[in-house]
């Protein structure tokens, strides 16, 4: 696996990383496309920057390609409507399966 980032997100959030140097963005249209998409790229990719909104219509598959790996480390961002109430923070849960250690707030 090589070490190259994607964003898969709604098309204005993958425009925004576009301009902002990520050379890799898959805009997803439907929830339906995002699932496969997802799968796809964990084969290719390091790092996957995704939306809230997309991780939790995907959560089985997001874990099951974490659970794998170290590899690749899908991140969840907030969208342009903003972030999502969760019970627990998947930056924190990122932070603690990467590097062992939970971060006390």
């Amino acid at each position: 696996m090589s070490s190259k980032i994607a964003v898969m997100a709604d098309p204005d959030t993958v425009t925004g990383f576009m301009l902002g140097g990520i050379k890799d963005g898959f805009p997803v249209n439907n929830m339906e496309e995002a699932g496969d998409k997802l799968k796809e790229l964990a084969k290719e990719y390091s790092i996957i920057i995704t939306t809230e909104e997309i991780g939790d219509n995907f959560r089985e598959i997001i874990d099951k390609i974490s659970s794998e790996s170290a590899l690749p480390m899908i991140i969840e961002i907030p969208d342009k409507k903003g972030s999502v109430e969760r019970e627990s923070d998947p930056i924190r849960e990122l932070i603690k399966r990467v590097i062992g250690v939970e971060m006390v707030e």
